[in-house]
């Protein structure tokens, strides 16, 4: 008999539609912050204005500074002049790989035009799993089209209006975090879509540091777990990279008796997935975190030994998700449904444009 931890069915919660967010806070930092201390300590209802007075001096935060492009495009199938939907994963000069919708099984070879006809997209061959490679003409132009006439690229259970919706401007601000420069990423590093410039002043201001990690968040992130056992889902795979500085700053914080912090589930995969990476190569058998970069499928479930945090803040994750059996082995399945159901009960907003939670791990 599967122990209870492989079971999907042991990450389930009800989740009613009324509280998974439509729209960010009115301001970044406006969101709520459930605290999960230690052991069995009462949860703590703040806010993430109130990091500066939860961290302390010596910590660091992780962030991912992966930027999403507005990768959503509407189009017509030029065949039919049906409506054509197409989401960009991959482009090049010529060819690009993504996510289209349209009626029916397109042909090989069928033509799209997208952006009022500035560009025509030629499918080449399907990928699998409803993915395609399609071929254009617009060269280097065609990145200009997608910041142009693209949207973001919302996650589906954030609704919004097919064509054109009035909150289109405000999703291309607040669907990215400030701090976003390294494009790539077909969704957004969520847990950071709470912190502002004055609030990273803030927190440096009382010794908190922070450094980069990169991360491009995949689709697979909001992939359905089909599997009833965890050790039969494929998981998907998401490129990183952990400079040199941020390693130094990861190790220079555990010299000092600091907190490594990462904020959200792709800075800790990120981390962790380099963790495995090094220790891999290590031939002495010494675990010494430095720079790496790769594809990860590292897939982060009960029981799983953390290398390289002490704290992680982070958004709330949907049942039955990759990530929402992260956190639980992060801090353990009983105590982070202990969470979810305190955090529904007091009327917190979740997922994506959600509220947050500061989360300590089970070991301590």
């Amino acid at each position: 008999m599967a122990d209870f931890h492989e079971l999907l069915a042991s990450y389930d919660y009800q989740l009613p539609l009324e509280r998974i967010a439509q729209e960010p806070c009115a301001q970044r930092d406006g969101a709520r912050l459930l605290v999960a201390p230690p052991l069995e300590r009462a949860f703590e209802d703040k806010r993430v204005t109130d990091l500066p007075d939860l961290l302390r001096s010596g910590d660091l935060l992780v962030f991912n500074d992966t930027r999403v492009r507005p990768a959503r495009l509407e189009g017509v199938r030029c065949a039919t002049g049906g409506r054509a939907e197409l989401l960009v994963l991959e482009c090049t000069a010529t060819t690009l790989r993504g996510l289209l919708k349209t009626r029916g099984t397109p042909a090989v070879g069928e033509r799209f035009e997208f952006g009022a006809g500035r560009v025509v997209l030629r499918h080449a061959q399907d990928l699998g799993d409803g993915l395609l490679e399609l071929h254009h003409d617009a060269g280097d132009a065609f990145a200009a089209l997608l910041e142009g006439c693209g949207r973001m690229p919302l996650p589906p259970y954030i609704q919004r209006q097919r064509g054109c919706d009035p909150r289109d401007s405000m999703d291309r601000e607040r669907y990215q975090t400030v701090y976003a420069r390294e494009d790539g990423a077909a969704a957004a590093p969520t847990a950071g879509l709470h912190f502002t410039p004055a609030l990273l002043q803030h927190l440096s201001a009382v010794g908190v540091q922070h450094t980069f990690v990169t991360l491009h968040v995949g689709l697979g992130t909001f992939k359905p777990v089909t599997a009833e056992n965890l050790g039969e889902h494929v998981m998907h795979t998401e490129a990183y990279t952990i400079s040199a500085a941020a390693a130094a700053a990861v190790r220079e914080c555990r010299a000092r008796g600091g907190r490594v912090i990462p904020v959200g589930t792709t800075a800790l995969r990120a981390l962790e997935s380099g963790a495995a990476l090094v220790a891999a190569r290590s031939q002495s058998g010494e675990f010494v975190f430095e720079a790496c970069s790769g594809v990860t499928r590292l897939f982060l479930r009960p029981p799983c030994a953390f290398r390289c945090a002490d704290l992680l803040f982070t958004n709330f994750h949907a049942p039955r998700s990759t990530l929402f059996v992260l956190v639980a082995a992060w801090c353990g399945l009983e105590r982070i449904h202990a969470a979810y159901a305190h955090a529904l009960a007091q009327q917190y907003r979740f997922l994506s444009y959600g509220d947050a939670c500061l989360l300590s791990p089970a070991r301590i």
